[in-house]
């Protein structure tokens, strides 16, 4: 049965609040902007260093992802400093008051858990960080993790990113993603009982997919307790496998119009209570190469809402419950007020 509550018709009123923007959801938990300041600990990841290949995924380029990891990482600089420069900058910039500490450059829980045990206690030197977020695999977690996450969780909330890119082991396995479907749920089954919060990574476009399997991994995340989502547009960047697909024309990209009304279907099937971190992706400009229309973020960010106005689409529209889906807590619940 599909499930329609105050929330959802009253995402129908108004073009901002078609879809639950992570922005504002962060803004009524801690009552004012809150900024994330992205940080390269110095990770690897398993993709990447032999321990499951060399390559990394088919389009990584870690540099088009994680701002501090763009160049070299040889004088990589202590967290402390990362954060405290990030944080001045922001406060001229922005005027920003409350921050996130964003660990995003590679799979930031490929490390001993004494390692993650120093590495993550340090944002908590900052009165001004009011939450951590981390950015890793499924195939890198673990239970002695978890029981850490939870513990720094009762000091600041904690968001646990896990990139799930699709829910289909054959596209997996052509991205050279190095883990299939059941890895990452048995990592969401395994975080059930903590209270630290979940946000889920999917690609749109990904090579030999149809609107169809992107749909079905939107349905398949139902049966999952999970908080917030990104989602991300297949790009094109320099150095990468992928590049190779795309100059050999093994590649079809998706064109603009495309993506826009897939990320409105995209939406209609995530319930309404997660927050949404992301709907497309960037990067530089000298280390993209296609599609060209995504470096004009900002106007694909007001086409997609003005196409769910169109449509008079909103998201959970179309969400179905799955009968395994369990109970968000009071205190990770990100649902709209009725």
């Amino acid at each position: 049965m599909i499930r329609k509550n105050n929330s959802e018709v009253r995402m129908m009123e108004t073009q901002q609040e078609r879809y639950r923007k992570f922005s504002s959801a962060l803004k009524e938990r801690f009552g004012e902007k809150v900024h994330k300041i992205t940080l390269d600990a110095g990770f690897t990841c398993p993709n990447r260093d032999g321990t499951l290949d060399w390559g990394g995924c088919t389009y990584c380029n870690n540099e088009g992802f994680s701002v501090n990891s763009r160049g070299d990482r040889s004088g990589i600089a202590p967290i402390e400093r990362q954060i405290a420069e990030g944080m001045e900058f922001k406060r001229r910039r922005y005027g920003a008051r409350k921050f996130i500490a964003y660990f995003q450059a590679y799979t930031n829980t490929y490390a001993p858990i004494e390692e993650l045990r120093r590495l993550y206690r340090v944002p908590l030197q900052f009165g001004e960080i009011v939450g951590i977020a981390i950015g890793t695999r499924p195939d890198c977690v673990s239970r002695e993790i978890y029981d850490f996450l939870e513990e720094l969780n009762a000091e600041r909330p904690v968001w646990l990113e896990l990139g799930l890119q699709t829910r289909h082991d054959a596209t997996l396995k052509r991205i050279r993603r190095g883990h299939d479907y059941a890895a990452w749920e048995s990592a969401m089954r395994l975080a059930e009982p903590y209270s630290f919060e979940l946000c889920v990574h999917v690609i749109l476009g990904l090579p030999g997919e149809t609107r169809e399997m992107m749909l079905d991994t939107a349905e398949t995340l139902a049966g999952f307790r999970y908080e917030s989502l990104k989602i991300h547009l297949l790009h094109v960047m320099c150095k990468t496998p992928l590049e190779k697909e795309y100059r050999e024309g093994r590649l079809k990209l998706l064109e603009r119009e495309e993506y826009i009304d897939l990320v409105v279907d995209f939406l209609e099937r995530v319930s309404p209570r997660v927050a949404i971190q992301r709907l497309t992706a960037d990067a530089p400009p000298a280390q993209l190469v296609a599609p060209d229309w995504c470096r004009d973020k900002g106007g694909l960010l007001r086409d997609i809402e003005r196409r769910l106005v169109e449509r008079n689409a909103w998201q959970g529209r179309l969400y179905r419950a799955s009968p395994n889906e369990p109970h968000e807590s009071g205190k990770s619940e990100v649902a709209l007020k009725s």
